[in-house]
């Protein structure tokens, strides 16, 4: 019998993170217990977990829509609420879309789209870290992405200006003021710059807006995530860049997304 199909050893795994605060101890025990190469190995990730380092950035990896995205340590961990997002964002993709996954991160969204989309479509993504363009060029190889570094769309090449049908924007919307109030996981070990939304959360998404018509193909869609409180603002703002907007919530994973459109 392997050592880590003891169920001691798996009990004591569990204790330890019940004891570090971890609310979903038996699912974290089960996936390091999967993940670790030996005993030694399982010790330095339960260490790891119980000091507060997040889960995906111990195992190497984020379950994302039926998918495992690779999540190197520092880069923004991809939130099941996005789910929804890209569950949108795929609806409205056609044969050979081209499709831009700006602020990508570990680009999770891209590969979530390409694998839910009914078809092959063009696929491009941009972030300004460094550690998340690195993620997102492994997690996109399979389906042909091109991935680049740089600030929102200086990143893009031009040729796909007036080319974009489908833009998803998940831009940072968290209010500089309520940075503090992150749980300590988010707070301590992901990029600042993958949370920090400005004074009201929207200053990166008032950015995007101000050339995102630029870059949008006749009938393209940009669809962002916000908060329920700050949608209300969002909302307006994306109409005041002369784009249609409209609101939508999924309960289950309690996410609001908007998309938006040339008029």
């Amino acid at each position: 019998m392997s050592v880590f199909s003891s169920a001691s050893l798996r009990s004591s795994v569990v204790s330890r993170l019940r004891a570090a605060g971890c609310v979903f101890a038996e699912d974290e025990a089960r996936i390091l217990l999967s993940a670790a190469a030996s005993p030694a190995d399982l010790a330095v990730m339960v260490r790891s977990r119980a000091d507060g380092r997040p889960l995906e950035h111990v195992v190497g990896w984020a379950e994302f829509a039926g998918l495992r995205i690779a999540v190197d340590p520092g880069v923004f961990v991809p939130r099941r609420r996005s789910e929804f997002l890209a569950a949108t964002a795929a609806a409205l993709t056609t044969p050979g879309a081209v499709v831009l996954d700006l602020c990508c991160g570990s680009g999770a969204l891209g590969a979530a789209v390409a694998a839910a989309a009914a078809h092959p479509v063009e696929l491009y993504a941009a972030d300004i870290d460094p550690g998340a363009v690195r993620c997102a060029r492994r997690n996109l190889a399979g389906v042909g992405a091109r991935v680049f570094e740089g600030d929102l769309f200086a990143a893009v090449p031009t040729e796909l200006r007036g080319r974009v049908d489908v833009l998803i924007a998940n831009v940072p919307y968290v209010p500089t003021g309520d940075l503090g109030l992150l749980p300590p996981e988010a707070r301590l070990h992901e990029a600042r710059p993958a949370l920090d939304g400005g004074a009201d959360g929207l200053d990166v998404l008032r950015r995007v807006m101000a050339e995102a018509p630029g870059w949008l193909a006749p009938g393209g869609s940009l669809l962002f995530e916000t908060s329920e409180r700050q949608a209300p603002t969002a909302l307006a703002v994306t109409r005041a860049a002369g784009l249609t907007a409209a609101e939508s919530w999924e309960e289950d994973l309690d996410a609001t997304v908007v998309t938006a459109a040339l008029r």
